[in-house]
């Protein structure tokens, strides 16, 4: 996945290009994960808060890195919901950690 740029909202056309789908799959996922809910302004155009990247962060990770089904994906959100931690959460942690460690060891 490409960073996106800091900003209060971003349109569906940054956010296919960033997690490199269509966006009719942004479109689909939308349709299909209750957590995603983005604002539409008066021409009906999506836009994705970063609380909504971050849910679509989870959504691609479960579904493409992972191999989860729609249906299994679901069922894991909610598990992760009420865990309060994601694994997700807890892999981007663990390579901030890391990161840190090696600037560490490189300043010794």
């Amino acid at each position: 996945m490409q960073e996106l740029p800091e900003k209060r909202y971003y349109s569906i056309g940054e956010v296919a290009k960033a997690f490199d789908v269509n966006t009719s799959t942004i479109r689909f996922w939308e349709q299909n994960f209750e957590i995603l809910k983005p604002k539409k302004n008066a021409k009906g155009n999506r836009k994705f808060t970063p609380k909504d990247i971050e849910n679509l962060k989870r959504i691609y990770h479960l579904v493409k890195e992972r191999g989860f089904t729609l249906d299994g994906a679901k069922k894991q959100l909610k598990l992760e919901h009420s865990n309060q931690l994601s694994t997700l959460d807890i892999i981007q942690k663990l390579e901030h950690v890391k990161e840190e460690l090696l600037k560490i060891k490189n300043q010794l």
